[in-house]
């Protein structure tokens, strides 16, 4: 089979197994009783993110071929998030904290080095079949965030009818998105995942035959040597404040929109009662905008790139304060729309600076530690700080049978929005970056 078509079908899975829950989570914590932990659920990939990519990033430089422990690695977090489904499953009454956060956490732990283990391995057999990755990259990667949007619908409209058969709704209150089921999701995608990565071409160790390392070799921080560059240090450093982003829309965006179904005014409209589904036009935004980086990153360089997904994420929050699923669906439909750009201007064209301006030697440590600076320390500083920040301005009520997030939203996202605004224009200012065609893409 032709190797773009396999990695196109590696990266499908790789996002679709993240997007059966990762936006809907919170509409399933809330109801069952631990809506004022979400951002610990949503930070925790950050805390894991700030080791675990590295770690594994090093191993697959030094010991274990790539493809093995991404399949290694998603078994592991398909069978954590199993349990996690399992323990849902058997306590309809409510979730206890400790036990189903650790659960997640494990499973986490294994999912997120994923992300740059799958760069890595795509990277890997692009380059030794003679293909260029800034390319021949992005129309692959794209097909990640079709996965995504994929199990995004999935889980929005599925659900078991009381026959016990699997159903399809817009408006059933048991659909995946509410309940465990997509946990459920999430795991029998790893397993497939896991069996897959076994059967991709070989990603050979960088020095399996080498001599003696150092300590500096063995555990991979060759990479921080990166920081010795004034141009890495302040790409990692914003890459970092930019990461505080990430997490916060994934954690609290459906949230947010199911809060409508509160008020009476909004209750009915399809937007409230479809969080997820609407949610999924932020990936078709993504995948159309993944398209793009080529041309952005030939023609304007990294650091114009990466200022358009700064300011884009301006836009993302601060039409998600200003609208609504009525009158103002349109300003969430624009919010939907810039996140292509926030999103894949940063995280796919960061992906690919690094992979440019890295020696092969350390190319897994060096996209783990992408991965540490922005879904490691960022998000997880992002996100504990928007969870702070939510619950100050917004509570969970129940209205009628129902429990929602209800507050003040606005002036939340509008306090994101400000900080994006900041953290741009700080970085068009200190960031120095000599755009060249050719580095950047250009033949």
């Amino acid at each position: 089979m032709n190797i773009k078509i396999r990695l196109t079908f590696m990266n499908f899975l790789q996002f679709a197994v993240w997007g059966s829950y990762l936006t809907c989570l919170g509409n399933y914590l809330g109801p069952a009783g631990l809506g004022d932990r979400i951002a610990w659920f949503y930070s925790i990939q950050g805390v894991v993110s700030i080791f675990m990519p590295a770690i594994l990033g090093v191993i697959a430089d030094k010991y274990i071929p790539a493809q093995k422990l991404l399949g290694l690695s998603h078994g592991l977090a398909g069978a954590f998030m199993l349990a996690a489904w399992y323990y849902g499953y058997s306590h309809p009454e409510g979730l206890a904290f400790a036990p189903f956060f650790t659960l997640y956490t494990l499973s986490v732990a294994f999912y997120m080095p994923t992300i740059a283990l799958s760069n890595t391995v795509a990277f890997s057999i692009l380059s030794r079949n003679g293909y260029d990755t800034i390319r021949d990259f992005p129309p692959i990667r794209v097909w990640g965030t079709v996965g995504f949007i994929a199990a995004m619908w999935f889980v929005n409209f599925a659900y078991i009818t009381p026959e016990g058969w699997l159903g399809f709704s817009a408006d059933a209150p048991s659909r995946f998105q509410y309940t465990y089921m997509q946990l459920f999701v999430c795991a029998v995608l790893g397993f497939v995942l896991a069996i897959y990565a076994f059967t991709l071409p070989a990603c050979p160790v960088a020095d399996r035959n080498a001599g003696k390392k150092s300590l500096s070799e063995v555990f991979g921080l060759k990479a921080f040597a990166l920081f010795k560059q004034r141009k890495m240090a302040l790409f990692f450093i914003f890459s970092m404040l930019l990461g505080v982003s990430l997490q916060i829309t994934n954690g609290y965006a459906t949230p947010f929109i199911t809060s409508f179904k509160g008020t009476a005014e909004f209750a009915g409209t399809v937007g409230a009662n479809n969080a997820t589904a609407l949610t999924s036009l932020s990936q078709i935004s993504e995948a159309l905008c993944i398209l793009l980086i080529p041309f952005f990153l030939k023609r304007f360089g990294i650091k114009k790139v990466m200022l358009i997904a700064m300011f884009a994420w301006v836009l993302r929050f601060g039409l998600f304060g200003l609208g609504n699923p009525g009158s103002g669906l349109w300003m969430f439909i624009g919010s939907m729309i810039v996140y292509g750009v926030a999103f894949d201007f940063f995280n796919v064209s960061g992906a690919l600076f690094v992979e440019r301006e890295t020696d092969c030697s350390i190319q897994g440590a060096a996209q783990g530690l992408f991965m540490l600076m922005t879904n490691g320390i960022g998000a997880t500083v992002g996100t504990l700080a928007a969870g702070a920040i939510v619950n100050r301005f917004c509570t969970w009520t129940t209205v009628g049978e129902e429990t929602y997030l209800l507050g003040d939203w606005s002036a939340t996202w509008l306090i994101f929005a400000a900080y994006a605004l900041v953290v741009g224009v700080v970085f068009a200012l200190v960031f120095k970056y000599k755009h060249t065609p050719a580095a950047d893409g250009g033949r």
